[in-house]
């Protein structure tokens, strides 16, 4: 089974406070690192969790609030101390592009790695694809011009079966089309259906990043069938017209969501500094989509473990 994990860095809202930091996870797809949004914090919090700074290629970043954003300087020039060579792909709205540009060229402009800028815009799109996933923007309902992410895992190779491939004599160099999916035709020309000689493929899984957004049937149809939803649940049902007014989401908003879309598994965060304890936004979304979970800083969760 490939290796799909997620790592919560930064879980809280506009606020730092001493539970919370501002938003960042980074996804883990067979060891490649995708940094979904850099709040502040965000270098500490991946030194704290042992992810590896050189295996970061690309960080994608929903909004231009600064508690989605306001870690890049700082994380990029590490990159730079650290020596990293590898190049990095920032994907994020043209405003933000220009400005970060003239931050790193002012303040870091020897950098021993190419820094790219993806340039994305409001809509739904494939933003990068790559032998293992491809990544999605789905339209946010948010203050400014605000996206999500889906990362959607290819379809994967079939397993083999390496009792019946013994039987059957199989050569090595027959294998890879075995994994995918073909038959296996003898010297003499007799076919070996491929379901004799491999088990099914593991599922492929999908994970969307909606934060921040309002509630709004828009989202429900964007996500529709994802394995994981992670999604924002500033406030709790007390303050849902406060969540209204400044486009944000209540938890149990975030369940309906879930439930609405036909997820799976449901990770809240982004909450609001009023909170020293986010039990009740658990319970007030799991009587509406159970199986939720609250995230935190420092939490991984292996997205295979469904």
């Amino acid at each position: 089974m490939t290796r799909l994990e997620l790592n919560i860095l930064g879980c809280g809202s506009a606020t730092c406070t001493l539970r919370h930091v501002p938003s960042c996870q980074v996804l883990n797809v067979r060891d490649n690192l995708f940094m979904i949004d850099c709040g502040e914090g965000a270098q500490l919090a991946m030194r704290r969790m042992g992810l590896k700074f050189s295996r970061l290629g690309h960080i994608f970043i929903s909004h231009l609030h600064g508690d989605h954003c306001f870690g890049l300087p700082g994380l990029l020039s590490t990159l730079a101390l650290l020596g990293n060579t590898n190049g990095v792909t920032v994907h994020i709205f043209e405003d933000g592009a220009r400005l970060l540009k003239d931050a790193m060229d002012y303040f870091c402009r020897e950098r021993p790695y190419e820094l790219r800028f993806n340039v994305i815009k409001v809509g739904h799109e494939v933003i990068y694809e790559d032998d293992a996933i491809t990544v999605e923007t789905i339209p946010l309902v948010h203050r400014v011009p605000t996206v999500g992410f889906i990362f959607r895992e290819k379809p994967k190779m079939r397993h083999i079966n390496a009792e019946m491939v013994k039987f059957h004599n199989v050569p090595n160099y027959a294998l890879n089309t075995l994994r995918q999916g073909g038959d296996y035709v003898t010297p003499e020309g007799i076919i070996v259906p491929n379901s004799h000689l491999t088990r099914p493929a593991d599922p492929s899984l999908s994970y969307a990043y909606c934060s921040d957004t309002m509630f709004t049937p828009k989202v429900i149809r964007a996500v529709q069938g994802v394995d994981w939803l992670y999604h924002e649940a500033t406030y709790g049902d007390e303050c849902e017209a406060k969540a209204k007014q400044r486009f944000h989401s209540t938890s149990r908003q975030a369940a309906t969501v879930a439930h609405e879309a036909g997820a799976k598994r449901l990770i809240l965060g982004h909450y609001s500094k009023r909170y020293l304890d986010e039990t009740p936004l658990l319970e007030q979304a799991r009587e509406v989509f159970p199986n939720t979970i609250l995230g935190n800083e420092g939490l991984t969760v292996d997205l295979n473990k469904l």
